[in-house]
């Protein structure tokens, strides 16, 4: 018979408490998530995925919100880089969320209304936390390797310094160990914009009429950062929209303008403005170094864990001096740990995007795994 804990589309209630760096606690957790392949009867075959910012638990199937192909199916499945034919994938929604797991959006039991703003603010120590708590409830003991981008490579380093024991390797792409002032600042114009839509009503709009107008504009703010000027230059250039002359007006003129119009106005479809606002100000508040004493390396200290750190050459998010830091930190530490640069012209993105050279450095790093 098969295990009711695995299998697509799974969410769990787990009755916590679970306790929060910012003060406090919260009870009970939702956790929405999904796994691929099955679970070996040692347990040692689990791989959990971290998700980035706007992405969900659906890495590898179709998006039930969106009807679009899973945001990383052509890295995990049958003989894919990480191969569910030998792997159990685990990926979990992220704490703050708002696709299934617990969030601003969620009801909270004390009122029997949505938390809005009364929801606690969160790290990205509180979403590993979580994490480990789903993992307790699948019965999985260690973890093959934690693998995630972005924010996602924030959670597989937190993992290692929260859970030396549980983490037997960490795959890290195109991340950091903290956020400078210039990420803050982009969110932070990104949240003024939400919090400035007369619709936002300090949180506590109504589904049916949400700050779109400023949830928009953030995610088109945003956009830019996970893009390379060669790569806009290259996709879009000067060229106008739909028309053979500037309109000498305020309309979209150039192709680039309608591109992230198209991206903030999609983004409102599946997003909640709440979630965003507290899943970016988790992002801020990461420093994993500070989480330590102010010593990255000692974050570190105690990982079981080999790691592979990727970075990409026009990444201006999270450059790859970003990535050297980390390994510098891992060396001081005594840890294992590769290090490779790619080259791409597709800037932060490119970990999402067709990339034959990350499909084999993850293919390669877990093939080792035993």
């Amino acid at each position: 018979m098969a295990d009711p804990r695995f299998g697509l589309q799974r969410r769990v209630v787990l009755p916590g408490p679970l306790a929060l760096d910012g003060g406090g606690s919260l009870a009970p957790i939702e956790i929405a998530y999904e796994t691929y392949g099955a679970l070996a009867p040692d347990g040692r075959n689990a791989v959990l995925i971290c998700h980035a910012l706007t992405m969900d638990q659906h890495v590898a199937s179709p998006s039930p919100r969106t009807g679009k192909p899973g945001w990383w199916a052509r890295v995990v499945g049958p003989g894919k880089p990480i191969d569910t034919d030998r792997f159990c994938v685990i990926c979990a929604n992220v704490l703050g969320s708002c696709m299934g797991s617990s969030g601003p959006a969620s009801i909270d039991p004390a009122t029997g209304k949505p938390y809005a703003m009364s929801f606690p603010v969160i790290t990205v120590r509180d979403m590993v936390r979580a994490q480990a708590m789903l993992i307790d409830h699948l019965g999985v003991a260690s973890l093959a390797a934690v693998v995630g981008g972005s924010m996602g490579g924030m959670q597989a380093l937190s993992w290692a310094a929260t859970f030396p024991d549980r983490v037997r390797a960490a795959l890290v792409i195109a991340s950091t160990a903290r956020h400078t002032a210039q990420n803050i600042a982009f969110h932070e114009v990104g949240r003024q914009a939400v919090m400035a839509d007369p619709r936002w009503c300090g949180g506590t709009y109504p589904p049916e009429a949400p700050p779109s107008s400023g949830l928009a504009v953030a995610r088109m703010a945003a956009h830019i950062t996970y893009l390379s000027e060669a790569g806009l230059t290259e996709k879009f250039g000067r060229r106008l929209q739909a028309r053979d002359a500037k309109s000498f007006g305020f309309d979209a003129d150039f192709q680039v303008e309608s591109y992230l119009r198209h991206q903030g106005l999609s983004f409102v479809d599946r997003f909640d403005a709440n979630s965003y606002l507290y899943i970016t100000r988790a992002m801020d508040y990461f420093d994993l170094a500070e989480e330590h004493g102010g010593r990255l390396a000692d974050a570190f200290r105690d990982s079981a864990a080999r790691f592979c750190i990727v970075s990409f050459d026009t990444d201006w998010l999270y450059p790859t001096a970003e990535s050297r830091s980390i390994v510098h930190a891992l060396n001081a530490a005594g840890a294992p740990a590769s290090f490779v640069e790619l080259s791409s012209p597709y800037g932060h993105d490119a970990f999402l995007l067709d990339s034959p050279d990350l499909d084999r450095v993850i293919a390669g790093f877990l093939g080792s795994e035993r």
